[in-house]
């Protein structure tokens, strides 16, 4: 018996220190898949999420890009550039909500996966497109400047992939910013791509799912 207690008590501490190393591993993980700056899911966490989402044949995958981003970085410093970038991660998490996932793509590309449960995404992103445009709270008002937003349905293309439903959405975006024209369905007007389905001198958008 005494050998039993022995065993238990010299083993407690060495559980104690798994317990502590897996949260601590689950803890750095969650990190890991958390943009620093804007607290958005990165890349790797972003494709999780969006790729469960995507199952549901309501889900509209939208992709936004801050306009004139160099040249604010240029003429108003980094500080303002990322103050920009948090303002719109901040709007973005909050119209995409807990039924979505937001994510930062890298440099001033954003992406997000919605349930469209009323069929009036349109409308919405009209108005997010909007609210994207507003100063930055705490910043000069002259550091303004507007999103442009691209967008498709999972729908309109069943054997797209997350990979593929982002270069359409990106495309309807360039066509949006090309236009001035705000925000742009995938598949509504003549797509500017290359023979590739991306744009030239575009940051990819291929993400593994």
């Amino acid at each position: 018996m005494s050998t039993l207690l022995t065993a238990i008590a010299a083993a407690g501490p060495l559980a104690a220190g798994w317990s502590v190393h897996t949260v601590w591993m689950r803890r750095s993980l969650r990190t890991a898949r958390r943009d620093p700056l804007t607290g958005l899911r990165t890349r790797d966490g972003f494709t999780r999420r969006a790729t469960a989402l995507l199952k549901d044949p309501r889900a509209v995958v939208v992709l936004a890009d801050i306009d004139r981003f160099k040249q604010i970085n240029d003429t108003h410093g980094h500080a303002a550039g990322d103050a920009l970038l948090k303002a719109t991660a901040d709007r973005l998490a909050h119209y995409v909500g807990r039924d979505g996932v937001a994510g930062r793509l890298g440099g001033d590309e954003f992406a997000a996966v919605v349930i469209d449960t009323h069929g009036t995404v349109g409308d919405l992103l009209a108005v997010l497109h909007g609210v994207l445009a507003r100063p930055a709270d705490g910043l000069d008002p002259a550091v303004r400047t507007t999103v442009s937003l691209g967008w498709v349905r999972s729908s309109d293309h069943p054997s797209d992939d997350l990979s593929g439903l982002l270069r359409r959405a990106d495309e309807a975006m360039y066509t949006a910013k090309q236009a001035r024209a705000g925000v742009r369905r995938a598949g509504l007007g003549r797509l500017l791509a290359t023979w590739s389905g991306r744009r030239a001198g575009r940051r990819g958008t291929g993400v593994a799912a």
